[in-house]
């Protein structure tokens, strides 16, 4: 197509869309932003910036340069660190050391899972590779790690650090000895060795565990076809479909998608006992006590408390409620009335829907996603003196076309940061939700400015049609307030080093923001805000937002439990060695910890990628909602718009 056609071609199509828009209701400029139409950029004379900004990004090959360079910097710092005298210098030293390295690192593993190119993704990985084991390297750098020793050994030095530069310093220290450095030569060697090797399996799981299964077309009958995806004489599998309210698809896809992959299957049993082997090498009894050194639990008996005592409180209440779902599927199922695992989400929503009437088609309208940025943009104005600005990416910043840029912006302080929403379903892109930091925020005393965090939230919504803007379900919804949450997390989280910025703290606190952000999306003073719909601009009724609250009520004992269940499994996996099967951890674990029967010849363990970022630490989730309620009962549950309840922190140039 010509560049003519084309720009006919585009104007042609927005001005439709602009016509819809004009005869829904008027939107703020970041609502009606994201309930445009994306359209194709005429960039055919515009010079492409590189990902992100990073010219050297433009294409895969780039990531060779960028490491190049991060490592040419590493050698130079590294060299600093060493000579200069002991002080806060030092840590400034160490704090841009991680940064340089991080800023690729971090970019690098992003576009590994997202980028629609395999040649990017490929270098991408390469990358991570290549820097992850550099920065093992230096966690076993002798000299390097004197270099801080000598800092906090000195009294006098250390009584002269403000309480941030002190803290860093001993995060750095921690890094180096959960690594090894106080081993001998061999034995570090032979760390550093673990962490490489860990890298590869990490990366071969995570891969492997968002694989679809197959199976021949003869296998499941005829009429169930249409339910999957073919592949030439096979059927491909790629998820539990879950809410199909088809009893054998549910189970079908189940036992496919579940079923143990060897290859998988060998790769998670090494990775655990190498795992383990490092925790031991540097000394800790288990890797989950190497884990869990520095978060809010502290040690693996203290999680464990914590969830069997959850588990003894839901007890009756998870009983109640496995009670409802069985008598449901017999009144759905007659003939088949045992209530198995594949039935779990499927009759809790048929529950809530039933007692409530909340089918999700009733309040999508009132939900598009522009309608859900401008609330989201209100509540951040309200409550922070926040806006968010949509920004136009330039040419190559973006890996999409789809992908949206927001700048960041405080009502005193100026710009913030940015975040770039990789909101659409596209193949090739993993189904969960997620926040990358892509960089850090922190003072850089060498020009004396903030550098500006850059974050990335990506979602799997549905693409907006002919007629109509993208329209959320309520959990669609309240994913996107929850990711958001992360996403504010860094752009507030404004300290002076980057190593300590926004979600770079303690795991079981990570999510505190962002499950707050969760009893946000629930509460009608928030939603009346922004949810009105889409084609007649009338509000979301608050009867309508009652029943959706009281609906989440209904089984949440059973959800809870089924939570509390993978965090346990996670739990027992990084402990010392079971001399028995992951599959055979499994089937007890969900014996005593969850109660539906386990599945001969599944293997869900294999499909819980969570072991990877967050091994030994999944309880996370859990304990981080814990703190979240209290912080909203304690400042919000009163009026969640007054701001007069948060703290107010100093600008950064004063910390």
């Amino acid at each position: 197509m010509s560049a003519c056609k084309r720009l006919l071609y585009v104007v042609k199509h927005r001005s439709l869309w602009a016509q819809v828009r004009r005869n829904v209701t008027t939107w703020s400029p970041v609502g009606a932003a994201f309930n445009a139409k994306p359209h194709r950029r005429l960039d055919l004379f515009e010079k492409n910036v590189g990902l992100f900004g990073v010219p050297e990004l433009s294409c895969p090959a780039g990531f060779q340069a960028a490491a190049k360079t991060a490592l040419k910097n590493t050698q130079r710092l590294v060299e600093k660190a060493c000579s200069s005298p002991p002080g806060a210098e030092t840590v400034e030293c160490f704090d841009q050391l991680s940064d340089s390295l991080c800023k690729v690192a971090d970019l690098a593993d992003f576009i590994k899972v997202a980028h629609p190119d395999p040649a990017f993704r490929e270098a991408a990985e390469k990358t991570c590779v290549d820097i992850g084991t550099v920065v093992e390297k230096l966690n076993t750098n002798v000299e390097l790690c004197k270099s801080l020793k000598n800092l906090l050994d000195n009294p006098n030095i250390v009584a002269q650090l403000d309480p941030d530069t002190r803290r860093v310093a001993e995060l750095f220290m921690f890094d180096f000895e959960i690594s090894g450095i106080h081993l001998d030569d061999k034995l570090r060697k032979e760390a550093v060795g673990l962490h490489v090797k860990l890298l590869d399996l990490n990366n071969e799981f995570l891969v492997g565990s968002h694989m679809p299964n197959r199976i021949a077309r003869s296998a499941i009958p005829e009429h169930l076809h249409l339910h999957f995806a073919s592949e030439g004489s096979f059927i491909q599998v790629g998820g539990l479909h879950a809410d199909s309210p088809d009893d054998l698809v549910r189970e079908i896809a189940y036992r496919i998608y579940l079923y143990p992959n060897a290859d998988l299957m060998n790769c998670l049993e090494e990775l655990l006992k190498c795992r383990h082997k490092l925790a031991k090498l540097v000394g800790y009894e288990s890797y989950g006590h190497r884990a869990l050194k520095g978060t809010m639990a502290k040690t693996p008996e203290t999680v464990m408390n914590f969830l069997q005592l959850l588990t003894d409180k839901l007890s009756d209440k998870t009983a109640k409620d496995f009670k409802m779902m069985r008598d449901m599927k017999k009144k759905l199922n007659p003939r088949n009335a045992e209530l198995m695992p594949w039935d779990h989400p499927f009759l809790s929503g048929v529950l809530r829907a039933e007692r409530y009437n909340i089918e999700p088609s009733l309040y999508s309208p009132y939900f598009s996603l522009g309608a859900c940025m401008e609330g989201l943009n209100n509540l951040f104005s309200q409550l922070y003196g926040v806006s968010l600005m949509s920004e136009h990416p330039s040419a190559g910043e973006v890996w999409s076309e789809d992908v949206r840029k927001l700048a960041v912006v405080h009502e005193t302080e100026g710009l913030l940061g940015y975040i770039y929403c990789d909101f659409f379903h596209r193949s090739d892109k993993p189904h969960q939700d997620c926040h990358f930091t892509i960089r850090g925020g922190r003072w850089c005393q060498e020009t004396s400015q903030y550098q500006l965090p850059v974050v990335v939230l990506m979602l799997s919504l549905p693409h907006p049609s002919k007629s109509a803007p993208t329209l959320l379900t309520p959990g669609m919804m309240e994913n996107l307030f929850h990711e958001m949450g992360h996403a504010m997390h860094s752009m507030l989280g404004r300290t002076r080093y980057q190593h300590v910025t926004g979600t770079r703290c303690s795991t079981d606190f990570a999510e505190v923001p962002s499950i707050l952000m969760e009893y946000f999306a629930t509460d009608y003073r928030v939603i009346s805000q922004f949810a009105r719909h889409y084609e007649t601009g009338q509000p979301l009724p608050e009867s309508m937002v009652a029943r959706l609250c009281e609906s989440k009520k209904v089984c949440g004992a059973a959800d809870t439990q089924l939570q509390i269940f993978y965090a346990v499994l996670d739990q027992i996996y990084h402990s010392k060695p079971q001399n028995r099967s992951t599959t055979d951890i499994l089937k007890d674990m969900q014996q005593k910890f969850y109660g539906l029967p386990y599945t001969p010849n599944t293997a869900w363990q294999l499909r819980f990628s969570h072991l990877i970022g967050y091994g030994a630490k999944y309880y996370s989730y859990l304990m981080s909602r814990a703190v979240a309620s209290m912080v909203w009962k304690q400042c919000f549950v009163q009026d969640p718009l007054n701001s007069r309840q948060l703290t107010v922190k100093a600008p950064v140039d004063q910390l």
